[in-house]
């Protein structure tokens, strides 16, 4: 038996990401969302999830390329005098495994976004990381550990088959394969834990790019087990898309979605997680 979870990243981010994740899930296409807390219609994301109790949010982690939680002058070592985390990934990975000062300002926000969800009122679902910086076993460390104390359970684990892409017509490249086998430690570290993750999980090779033809072509080649499918979707590609993602594919992603309920038929089973028969 396989089971799949559909997710939407960057809930919280603009109005119409918030506008899609509500009418995928409305539809019955999408099951969870990762919101980002301080991100600019957070607020607005936590007013339409309260309307869609059965919509999973978890946390959408924030330690690169966006907005802190907590002011500057408490994190002045992360962020610039905007309160921005930098993008450069290579630096931030080095400074949070190298620097104890560091580490230490980024434990404090970590716990400061874990405790910003707890203020929603929303169940939380799981938790991940923006860009996947949970991979960096520092920051996963920190998410787990800090996570357990506010009931976190389910850590998405970006790990995505080689095999399963080169069936989808999509070569991994030695890149994807190192991916794939480094985010061993991130399982090891979620299980270490008493914590649940998938087995799979898609949407890395294909971020921003989860179209209709590629949903398609992976549900005939879903592994058996546990599979999540994450996207990015937004009803439009606004100046805030547009500047941050500016080759992302949001309203195809969105159409991706809604296009799924024919895939939920013929004995699948409607439900947060979709019930997938032999192929």
């Amino acid at each position: 038996m396989r089971r799949l979870t559909f997710t939407a990243d960057d809930f919280g981010l603009t109005s119409s990401v918030n506008e899609a994740v509500e009418r995928a899930h409305r539809a019955g296409a999408l099951d969870a969302a990762s919101l980002m807390v301080a991100a600019p219609a957070a607020a607005d994301a936590v007013r339409r999830a309260r309307d869609l109790p059965t919509l999973e949010v978890g946390l959408h982690l924030v330690v690169i390329e966006g907005p802190a939680v907590l002011p500057p002058s408490r994190i002045p070592d992360l962020v610039d005098a905007d309160g921005q985390f930098p993008s450069d990934q290579l630096r931030l990975g080095v400074n949070y495994f190298a620097r104890p000062h560091i580490r230490r300002q980024l434990a404090a926000e970590i716990r400061a976004q874990f405790a910003a969800f707890a203020a929603t009122g929303l169940p939380l679902s799981h938790a991940d990381a923006h860009k996947h910086m949970h991979l960096h076993p520092t920051v996963g460390r920190l998410m787990v550990e800090i996570g357990r104390e506010f009931g976190l359970d389910r850590v998405r684990v970006p790990a995505e088959p080689p095999g399963i892409l080169a069936r989808c017509s999509t070569k991994p490249g030695l890149g994807g394969h190192a991916l794939y086998h480094w985010s061993r430690l991130l399982r090891r570290q979620v299980r270490a834990a008493g914590m649940t993750t998938t087995d799979h999980c898609f949407g890395v090779a294909w971020s921003g790019h989860m179209t209709h033809e590629r949903i398609t072509r992976l549900l005939a080649e879903l592994p058996a087990g546990t599979s999540e499918i994450y996207c990015h979707p937004a009803i439009e590609r606004d100046a805030t898309l547009r500047a941050l993602m500016p080759d992302y594919e949001h309203e195809a992603e969105l159409a991706a979605l809604l296009a799924l309920p024919p895939y939920r038929t013929g004995g699948v089973a409607l439900a947060n997680q979709v019930k997938f028969p032999a192929i």
